[in-house]
Order: structure tokens, then C-alpha cells, then sequence
């Protein structure tokens, strides 16, 4: 049998009392369906990754889930955004061991394979960014401010266009544009203390 993470041990045990049987069961499961399988925590919930992701659940306040990574080329129908069999909150919303480890020996040779995960353009494309005025002009006003922002990439742009435009007051709005000028010319993204 293949190594536990204590990560998912310690999950599990945070997990409300209803959820705890499911995610014990779902975990035996994947086990038992994938000897080789190796755990680890993504997106900080429980992953099971088998030549790359295989699948994984989470818990919330009234409902789990648990999902493959390959939702779409193991079922029939689109992934909602529940996981792979909705929201989960006993043990009867599970399909029968043997489905579930079925589904898993698909996902495996499709992990094998090298197959990847079909790419999904459900969101429609963000409209063009416009750059403030304001935020411009103090852009130009510092040369090196302007080139590092001219050769950040379009999210880095907006992630300091969003930050400044959604400031409450002017007051607000006016410090934001300084300490934007001051990170940008020292090339420094908006997030830059949590990378």
C-alpha cells in the first residue's frame, strides 16, 4: 500500500463529524483503486496524484466533494463545480466502491497516457485594460516606473489598475498611486510580499 501524508490525516480530523466517514471512506477507496498513488495537499485539500493529478475532495460548512481532475473525459457531463458527483454530505450521495474505483483505473491509464485534461473557456475574456489617467501620468513622472510597467504582463497591469480604481476615498486612491509607483520602479508586482 502506498504512503499516507499526515496533511490528509490532519484534514480529515478538522472536518466536521458527518464528513470525516466520507473522506476515511473516499481515501481507502482511492487506495484501494490505486495502490500506487501518492497524497499530497493542492489548493490546501487532499490531491491524489498518479502520473500527475488523478483526483481529490474537500470539505465545506454543509457539503463535500470530491472530483477527478479528468471530470470531463470520464463522465458524460460537464463538471458544475460541485465534483464529480455534486455536493456530498452523506455517504448514500456516493456512487457504490466498485464504480468509484472503476472511474479511478479510467483516470489512471488516461494519467498514463498523457492525455490532458480538456481546457475550458467557460469565462468570457476580460475588456482591454485602461490604464487610469491619474495613474499615468505618475507613471511617466518616474522613468523607471513606466519601462517596469510597460514590461509587466497584462494581469500584473490590472492586478495595480484594479487595486487603485477600487479605493473608497481620493484620499485613498492617492497613497495607492504613490506606493504603486514606488513597488513598480523597484519591479515589484502588486502581490509582491507573497511570492
Amino acid at each position: 500500500m502506498s504512503k499516507r501524508d499526515p496533511r490528509i490525516d490532519a484534514y480529515i480530523a478538522k472536518q466536521a463529524d458527518w464528513a470525516q466517514p466520507i473522506f476515511k471512506h473516499l481515501r481507502t477507496v482511492i487506495h484501494e483503486g490505486c495502490p500506487e498513488i501518492e497524497e499530497t495537499l493542492k489548493w490546501s485539500s487532499p490531491s491524489f496524484m498518479y502520473h500527475g493529478i488523478l483526483c481529490g475532495f474537500a470539505g465545506f460548512k454543509a457539503h463535500a466533494m470530491f472530483g477527478f481532475w479528468k471530470h470531463d473525459l470520464l463522465f458524460k457531463t460537464k463538471l458544475t463545480g460541485a465534483g464529480s458527483f455534486g455536493r456530498i454530505t452523506s455517504m448514500d450521495d456516493l456512487p457504490p466502491k466498485r464504480e468509484i474505483i472503476a472511474l479511478i483505473k479510467k483516470a489512471m491509464v488516461l494519467n498514463e497516457k498523457g492525455v490532458k485534461a480538456p481546457v475550458k473557456h467557460d469565462r468570457p475574456p476580460k475588456p482591454a485594460l485602461r490604464t487610469p489617467a491619474d495613474f499615468s501620468v505618475a507613471l511617466k513622472k518616474n522613468k523607471k516606473a513606466a519601462a517596469n510597467y510597460d514590461a509587466f504582463s497584462p494581469s500584473a497591469k490590472r492586478d495595480y489598475v484594479e487595486w487603485i480604481t477600487d479605493a473608497k476615498t481620493d484620499a485613498t486612491r492617492t497613497k495607492r498611486l504613490a506606493t504603486a509607483v514606488e513597488w513598480i520602479a523597484e519591479g515589484k508586482k502588486r502581490m509582491w510580499k507573497y511570492m
